[in-house]
Protein backbone atom coordinates (compact mmCIF):
# COMPACT_ATOMS: atom_id res chain seq x y z
CA UNK A 1 0.00 0.00 0.00
CA UNK A 2 1.28 3.47 -0.90
CA UNK A 3 0.59 5.94 1.89
CA UNK A 4 0.40 9.64 1.08
CA UNK A 5 2.36 11.33 3.86
CA UNK A 6 1.81 14.99 3.05
CA UNK A 7 -0.85 17.13 4.72
CA UNK A 8 -1.56 20.37 2.90
CA UNK A 9 -0.27 23.44 4.75
CA UNK A 10 -3.74 24.88 5.03
CA UNK A 11 -4.84 21.71 6.78
CA UNK A 12 -2.07 22.17 9.32
CA UNK A 13 -3.28 25.71 9.96
CA UNK A 14 -6.94 24.68 10.26
CA UNK A 15 -6.19 21.81 12.64
CA UNK A 16 -4.13 24.11 14.87
CA UNK A 17 -6.75 26.86 14.84
CA UNK A 18 -9.71 24.65 15.82
CA UNK A 19 -8.86 24.09 19.52
CA UNK A 20 -7.59 27.66 19.88
CA UNK A 21 -10.79 29.13 18.46
CA UNK A 22 -12.99 26.82 20.52
CA UNK A 23 -11.32 27.45 23.87
CA UNK A 24 -10.75 31.13 23.12
CA UNK A 25 -14.37 31.49 22.02
CA UNK A 26 -15.94 30.02 25.13
CA UNK A 27 -13.49 31.90 27.38
CA UNK A 28 -14.18 35.28 25.78
CA UNK A 29 -17.93 34.68 25.55
CA UNK A 30 -18.09 33.76 29.24
CA UNK A 31 -16.10 36.86 30.19
CA UNK A 32 -18.57 39.08 28.30
CA UNK A 33 -21.60 37.85 30.25
CA UNK A 34 -23.02 40.52 32.58
CA UNK A 35 -23.33 37.97 35.39
CA UNK A 36 -20.71 35.46 36.57
CA UNK A 37 -20.80 32.46 34.25
CA UNK A 38 -20.36 28.97 35.70
CA UNK A 39 -18.44 27.06 33.03
CA UNK A 40 -18.60 23.84 35.06
CA UNK A 41 -22.38 23.74 35.21
CA UNK A 42 -23.42 25.65 32.05
CA UNK A 43 -23.11 24.50 28.45
CA UNK A 44 -21.28 26.14 25.59
CA UNK A 45 -24.56 26.42 23.72
CA UNK A 46 -25.96 28.69 26.41
CA UNK A 47 -23.31 31.27 25.45
CA UNK A 48 -24.71 31.32 21.90
CA UNK A 49 -28.38 31.00 22.87
CA UNK A 50 -30.94 33.61 21.93
CA UNK A 51 -30.82 36.35 24.56
CA UNK A 52 -27.25 35.65 25.71
CA UNK A 53 -25.00 38.69 25.94
CA UNK A 54 -22.69 39.03 22.92
CA UNK A 55 -23.88 35.67 21.63
CA UNK A 56 -22.17 36.39 18.33
CA UNK A 57 -18.81 35.54 19.91
CA UNK A 58 -19.65 31.90 20.63
CA UNK A 59 -21.70 31.61 17.44
CA UNK A 60 -18.76 32.79 15.36
CA UNK A 61 -16.40 30.48 17.24
CA UNK A 62 -18.62 27.45 16.57
CA UNK A 63 -18.89 28.35 12.89
CA UNK A 64 -15.12 28.78 12.63
CA UNK A 65 -14.33 25.51 14.40
CA UNK A 66 -16.75 23.63 12.16
CA UNK A 67 -15.15 25.22 9.09
CA UNK A 68 -11.70 24.23 10.40
CA UNK A 69 -12.82 20.60 10.67
CA UNK A 70 -14.07 20.69 7.08
CA UNK A 71 -10.78 22.15 5.84
CA UNK A 72 -8.74 19.65 7.86
CA UNK A 73 -10.75 16.77 6.45
CA UNK A 74 -10.06 17.98 2.93
CA UNK A 75 -6.34 18.35 3.60
CA UNK A 76 -5.72 15.16 5.58
CA UNK A 77 -4.71 13.05 2.59
CA UNK A 78 -2.82 10.39 4.58
CA UNK A 79 -6.10 9.36 6.24
CA UNK A 80 -8.56 6.90 4.73
CA UNK A 81 -11.37 8.56 2.78
CA UNK A 82 -14.27 7.40 5.02
CA UNK A 83 -12.69 9.07 8.05
CA UNK A 84 -12.04 12.27 6.13
CA UNK A 85 -15.65 12.39 4.98
CA UNK A 86 -16.92 11.76 8.51
CA UNK A 87 -14.68 14.54 9.84
CA UNK A 88 -16.03 16.89 7.17
CA UNK A 89 -19.60 15.88 8.08
CA UNK A 90 -18.84 16.55 11.75
CA UNK A 91 -17.55 20.00 10.89
CA UNK A 92 -20.65 20.79 8.85
CA UNK A 93 -22.85 19.60 11.71
CA UNK A 94 -20.95 21.93 14.03
CA UNK A 95 -21.66 24.85 11.72
CA UNK A 96 -25.35 23.92 11.71
CA UNK A 97 -25.28 23.87 15.52
CA UNK A 98 -24.22 27.51 15.38
CA UNK A 99 -26.93 28.25 12.80
CA UNK A 100 -29.68 26.76 15.01
CA UNK A 101 -29.16 28.34 18.44
CA UNK A 102 -31.07 27.35 21.52
CA UNK A 103 -34.01 29.63 22.41
CA UNK A 104 -33.93 31.82 25.48
CA UNK A 105 -36.05 29.22 27.29
CA UNK A 106 -36.49 25.54 26.63
CA UNK A 107 -34.67 23.48 24.04
CA UNK A 108 -34.40 23.23 20.28
CA UNK A 109 -34.91 19.95 18.42
CA UNK A 110 -32.82 21.16 15.48
CA UNK A 111 -29.98 22.28 17.75
CA UNK A 112 -30.03 18.98 19.63
CA UNK A 113 -30.10 16.98 16.39
CA UNK A 114 -27.10 18.71 14.83
CA UNK A 115 -25.18 18.69 18.09
CA UNK A 116 -25.73 14.94 18.46
CA UNK A 117 -24.75 14.32 14.84
CA UNK A 118 -21.62 16.39 15.27
CA UNK A 119 -20.58 14.72 18.51
CA UNK A 120 -21.05 11.25 17.01
CA UNK A 121 -19.19 12.07 13.80
CA UNK A 122 -16.24 13.62 15.62
CA UNK A 123 -16.05 10.59 17.91
CA UNK A 124 -16.12 7.94 15.17
CA UNK A 125 -13.96 9.56 12.49
CA UNK A 126 -10.62 8.27 13.88
CA UNK A 127 -11.70 4.66 13.22
CA UNK A 128 -12.89 5.59 9.75
CA UNK A 129 -9.55 7.27 9.01
CA UNK A 130 -7.34 4.36 10.06
CA UNK A 131 -4.96 2.66 7.69
CA UNK A 132 -2.90 -0.50 7.88
CA UNK A 133 0.74 -1.03 7.02
CA UNK A 134 4.25 -0.28 8.28
CA UNK A 135 4.35 3.17 6.68
CA UNK A 136 1.15 4.47 8.25
CA UNK A 137 1.56 7.56 10.51
CA UNK A 138 1.13 6.83 14.20
CA UNK A 139 -2.16 8.70 14.59
CA UNK A 140 -3.77 6.68 11.80
CA UNK A 141 -2.75 3.20 12.95
CA UNK A 142 -5.71 0.93 13.77
CA UNK A 143 -4.90 0.46 17.47
CA UNK A 144 -4.34 4.17 18.02
CA UNK A 145 -7.51 5.08 16.12
CA UNK A 146 -9.51 2.56 18.14
CA UNK A 147 -8.23 3.99 21.43
CA UNK A 148 -8.98 7.54 20.28
CA UNK A 149 -12.54 6.64 19.32
CA UNK A 150 -13.00 4.73 22.57
CA UNK A 151 -11.87 7.70 24.64
CA UNK A 152 -14.04 10.13 22.68
CA UNK A 153 -17.09 7.88 23.05
CA UNK A 154 -16.36 7.59 26.77
CA UNK A 155 -16.34 11.37 27.08
CA UNK A 156 -19.53 11.55 25.01
CA UNK A 157 -21.18 9.04 27.35
CA UNK A 158 -20.16 11.17 30.34
CA UNK A 159 -21.65 14.27 28.76
CA UNK A 160 -24.81 12.40 27.84
CA UNK A 161 -25.19 11.11 31.39
CA UNK A 162 -24.78 14.63 32.75
CA UNK A 163 -27.48 15.88 30.39
CA UNK A 164 -29.92 13.10 31.24
CA UNK A 165 -29.34 13.36 34.98
CA UNK A 166 -29.16 17.17 34.87
CA UNK A 167 -25.84 16.87 36.66
CA UNK A 168 -23.76 19.67 38.07
CA UNK A 169 -20.86 18.97 35.68
CA UNK A 170 -22.62 19.40 32.32
CA UNK A 171 -20.45 22.31 31.28
CA UNK A 172 -17.23 20.62 32.32
CA UNK A 173 -18.14 17.37 30.55
CA UNK A 174 -19.02 19.23 27.36
CA UNK A 175 -15.81 21.26 27.42
CA UNK A 176 -13.63 18.21 27.96
CA UNK A 177 -15.47 16.38 25.15
CA UNK A 178 -15.40 19.21 22.62
CA UNK A 179 -11.83 20.11 23.53
CA UNK A 180 -10.69 16.52 22.90
CA UNK A 181 -12.63 16.35 19.65
CA UNK A 182 -11.05 19.60 18.47
CA UNK A 183 -7.55 18.50 19.49
CA UNK A 184 -7.48 15.01 17.95
CA UNK A 185 -7.34 16.15 14.29
CA UNK A 186 -4.34 18.31 15.23
CA UNK A 187 -2.70 15.32 16.92
CA UNK A 188 -3.18 13.22 13.78
CA UNK A 189 -1.82 15.98 11.56
CA UNK A 190 1.25 16.34 13.77
CA UNK A 191 1.98 12.61 13.59
CA UNK A 192 1.67 12.79 9.80
CA UNK A 193 4.12 15.69 9.69
CA UNK A 194 6.54 13.88 11.98
CA UNK A 195 6.30 10.71 9.93
CA UNK A 196 6.95 12.69 6.76
CA UNK A 197 10.02 14.36 8.28
CA UNK A 198 11.42 11.01 9.42
CA UNK A 199 10.84 9.50 5.99
CA UNK A 200 12.54 12.40 4.25
CA UNK A 201 15.52 12.36 6.60
CA UNK A 202 16.01 8.66 5.94
CA UNK A 203 16.38 9.12 2.21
Amino acid sequence: MVVVRVVRWWGVVSSALAPVLLIGGWTLAAALQPRPFNAVASTISSLAAVGAADRWVMTLALLAVGACDVVTGLALRPAALPGRLILIAGGMAGMLVAATPEPARGGSVQHAFWATAGFLALAVWPVGARRRGPLVPFGLRPAVAAVATGVLFGLLAWFGAELIMRGALIGLAERVLTGAQAAWPLAVVLTCLWDSEVANSGR
